[in-house]
């Protein structure tokens, strides 16, 4: 496959679809939409040139798959769906069953590595949190996955009499629920982080950097104690450079 072809490149999540046009080595055109309005996927895509591959990611589930499906046939492109293979384009997985890891954890393995062939940790911030070691070589050694802020934040109003759910902001010595609850749901996250970026440091591959993207990934960044490289299209670049090597 040629390495410049057209490629449209869709993650669908748990909360947003995301959706980006890669032409050459720009994207043309990017959008987003929450996953609950996912009928509407399509109805502000460009034209799209000739030849174009789609390739996407869908952790949604069933029927944020199908309408993914419908939207590429609308415009008439056969949709194909990624799958996590055991080794692609220098990333070598090392989960037991590599089918198991998640296909946008995968694309943002295989992003990160291109970005930059380092020790580093690959983190997504989004409804979940996942955290992933990857080595210089390309090996991924293995991840986490957590709740989220907002899903940690969420579950506290959801299974508590006395802490509802409210905004609140970080602070240092947080002297309100509201910012108690947003201060020790943010500190959580930065320690999955610092824990696994521990035990690359134990396993004598200490994290250089940390290639964070997701909705809360500006909200985090400012506690993670290893320089950051943020890239929200993350696992859109992944499904581009995977779908240019099929």
């Amino acid at each position: 496959m040629s390495a410049t072809a057209p490629v449209l490149a869709i993650d669908a999540g748990n909360t947003r679809v995301k959706w980006g046009l890669r032409e050459g080595a720009a994207w043309t055109a990017r959008g987003a939409l929450a996953t609950a309005q996912a009928e509407r996927l399509g109805r502000d895509w460009p034209a799209l040139p000739p030849g174009t591959l789609a390739l996407g990611s869908n952790v949604g589930g069933p029927a944020v798959q199908r309408l993914v499906y419908e939207a590429c046939a609308r415009h008439g492109l056969v949709l194909s769906l990624v799958s996590t293979a055991a080794e692609a384009l220098g990333v070598r997985n090392a989960y037991r069953d590599p089918g198991q890891l998640g296909t946008d954890r995968w694309a943002a393995l295989v992003a990160a590595h291109a970005e930059a062939q380092a020790d580093q940790l690959v983190v997504n911030v989004g409804t979940a949190l996942t955290v992933d070691a990857l080595r210089a070589d390309g090996q991924f050694l293995g991840g986490l996955i957590v709740p989220g802020p907002a899903l940690m934040r969420r579950s506290l109003g959801e299974g508590t009499a006395q802490l509802r759910l409210t905004e609140g902001r970080f602070e240092p010595f947080p002297r309100a629920t509201p910012d108690a609850i947003t201060t020790g749901a943010l500190l959580a996250a930065a320690g999955a982080v610092g824990g696994l970026a521990a035990a690359m440091a134990q396993a004598g591959c200490a994290p250089a950097r940390i290639a964070l993207s997701g909705g809360a990934a500006a909200e985090l960044a400012p506690h993670l104690s290893l320089p950051v490289a943020l890239n929200d299209n993350l696992v859109l670049d992944g499904l581009v450079l995977l779908a240019r090597a099929a």
